[in-house]
């Protein structure tokens, strides 16, 4: 049961990673044309990528964590 809660929890933590990546790589890539929005501050625009690669990081810190500490838990036991 651990193991499985354990699991969920890391899947729900990737599933986040996922989202946020794909919304703001979206947003500062993505595509069609230029409009309005787009081109008045590009004197000011940033990657998000440094900051996303630290989010990432984190977030796969945590999922090894937490299927490290199901899969421990569970073999310690037996």
């Amino acid at each position: 049961m651990k193991r499985m809660l354990s699991s969920l929890a890391a899947l729900i933590v990737l599933g986040g990673l996922v989202f946020i990546n794909t919304v703001n790589l979206l947003e500062a890539y993505g595509g069609g044309p230029p409009y309005y929005g787009r081109t008045t501050n590009m004197d000011k625009w940033a990657s998000p990528l440094p900051w996303l690669m630290g989010i990432d990081a984190t977030g796969l810190i945590i999922i090894i964590a937490l299927l490290w500490l199901g899969w421990h838990r569970i073999v310690k036991r037996s």
